[in-house]
């Protein structure tokens, strides 16, 4: 691999260290690799170029590794990648999308963010075919998407999902006036996760090393915020099949957590709390023996809902293979984190890429033998909600040991590192949370790309809904709870 370069998670790399290969070869070596991609993205390299970066994961190593191949002013296209890696599709249409660069013989190379007026949807034909359409405009407080179904009669033959109507051009943002708030807004309701990456991303072009005890802080908020959403995403599967019971109780100890957080930091979703060089508000002895107290009765009240759920034959019969994406077709289309999990594919940053407190708390990987269905996604939350509240306790007992450092670092003013790029990625409750961020010779921010796990995983709510009926549609999409806003950016 002397054409890639080597490096871990959340560490500067110098642009000069990464080298380039013509499309072609890049191509051969990415197949043989046989590594999932973490980033495809493009660069205006000057002079009608583009630069294409590729990052492939090694998973079980840790390690990341960087190539990239330049096209020139009459370079428009390439022979597609997706033909013999499924999982690059998604990656290979927003590169196309960006700049005008085709990957030839794509299978299915539709917009991503930019929908065009006469937007071309799959069509079937028969006579017991029918097209059912829903949205973009949903009920309540849903942020906007289309869903276009195959129907035969009541079953879906294939599903159809066309986003972009919040494509707000946050990467561009990000480059001219970068900052914690914006980060914050990239996707709501993982504020936590998207802060981090951009902070520690920033961190690292600055030099800048955080406390131990800002580190410690951070973990327990993104812990906060797992626990959070999926209990919160517990009670919309209850609701979704008319377990109103289900509903109320995830609803209501979903409270506590977000209470919680809005002790910590002023904010039930934990906006504000980090901040570049660390975070903005401390813990304390009190609060962490009432936080304790709350989150015992959040895995009891957890527990005693999830057991009487599980017994009853009219909620299982509703859950269990309803919605499923077997492993080998999550891992060919590239689901990541509990989409991934759900099906078998064990894939968590945590543990993938470990910071030191994992080995230093002694916290052990589960791993989760899921079929894929959205009784297994069910499931998964469950397990990760427990697990959650475990690890919080530990690392409020580590916290004790660094009570006394500094909340927020030196070096904030700092200037960046010319030159140098880094890829910063968080486990959010979603998946991996990745912002990558690329410097110039100026000490300037040139490049800022993000990738939400939304992002992965839009397609394999499509996959889950295929052989089901119109009416599990709402249960399905519940169990992914995927965001609209993350994809769009």
């Amino acid at each position: 691999m002397a054409r890639w370069t080597k490096v871990k998670n959340n560490t500067k790399i110098n642009l000069s260290d990464i080298p380039g290969m013509g499309i072609e070869e890049l191509k051969k070596q990415i197949i043989e690799m046989k590594m999932r991609p973490v980033g495809f993205f493009g660069k205006d390299w000057g002079f009608g170029c583009v630069r294409l970066f590729v990052i492939l994961a090694d998973d079980a190593n840790s390690d990341l590794y960087i190539s990239s191949a330049i096209f020139g002013p009459n370079d428009k296209s390439y022979e597609s990648i997706t033909q013999d890696v499924p999982s690059f599709h998604i990656f290979e249409r927003e590169f196309y999308e960006q700049f005008g660069i085709e990957p030839l013989n794509h299978p299915w190379l539709k917009p991503v963010r930019v929908n065009q007026d006469e937007y071309q949807f799959f069509e079937m034909e028969g006579e017991e075919v029918h097209q059912v359409a829903v949205g973009p405009i949903h009920a309540g407080v849903i942020e906007p998407g289309h869903f276009r179904f195959m129907c035969n009669g009541e079953k879906v033959y294939h599903l159809e999902i066309m986003l972009g109507y919040q494509n707000r051009g946050v990467e561009d943002m990000m480059l001219k006036n970068h900052s914690g708030q914006l980060a914050e807004s990239i996707c709501g309701d993982s504020a936590v996760a998207h802060c981090i990456a951009y902070s520690q991303a920033i961190e690292v072009l600055k030099g800048i090393q955080i406390s131990n005890k800002s580190q410690l802080i951070r973990k327990i908020a993104l812990e906060m915020e797992r626990m959070a959403i999926h209990i919160g995403d517990m009670g919309a599967i209850s609701g979704d099949i008319a377990y109103l019971m289900g509903a109320a109780v995830f609803g209501a100890t979903r409270t506590l957590v977000i209470n919680t957080m809005l002790d910590l930091s002023g904010s039930r979703f934990g906006r504000g709390l980090i901040t570049v060089g660390g975070v903005n508000y401390d813990l304390s002895d009190e609060f962490i023996e009432k936080a304790i107290k709350t989150f015992d009765k959040v895995g009891k009240d957890v527990d005693r809902m999830v057991k009487t759920m599980l017994k009853n034959s009219t909620v299982m019969s509703r859950l269990e293979k309803t919605g499923i994406v077997s492993a080998e077709k999550a891992k060919d289309i590239g689901l990541v984190g509990m989409a991934a999990k759900a099906s078998g594919v064990e894939l968590d940053t945590r543990f993938d890429f470990p910071d030191k407190w994992i080995k230093e708390l002694d916290i052990e990987r589960v791993p989760f033998c899921g079929t894929g269905d959205v009784y297994s996604r069910f499931k998964l939350r469950y397990k990760e909600v427990k697990e959650s509240i475990c690890m919080i306790k530990k690392l409020f007992e580590k916290w004790k040991e660094y009570k006394e450092e500094p909340l927020v670092a030196d070096g904030i003013g700092n200037n960046y590192i010319p030159d140098a790029m880094v890829i910063s990625t968080v486990e959010g409750w979603r998946g991996e949370v990745v912002h990558i961020v690329m410097t110039d010779i100026n000490r300037k921010i040139s490049r800022y790309k993000i990738k939400d796990p939304s992002f992965n995983n839009w397609y394999g709510l499509a996959l889950a809904v295929r052989n089901n009926g119109i009416s599990d549609f709402p249960l399905c999409n519940k169990s992914f709870n995927l965001s609209y806003s993350g994809n769009d950016l």
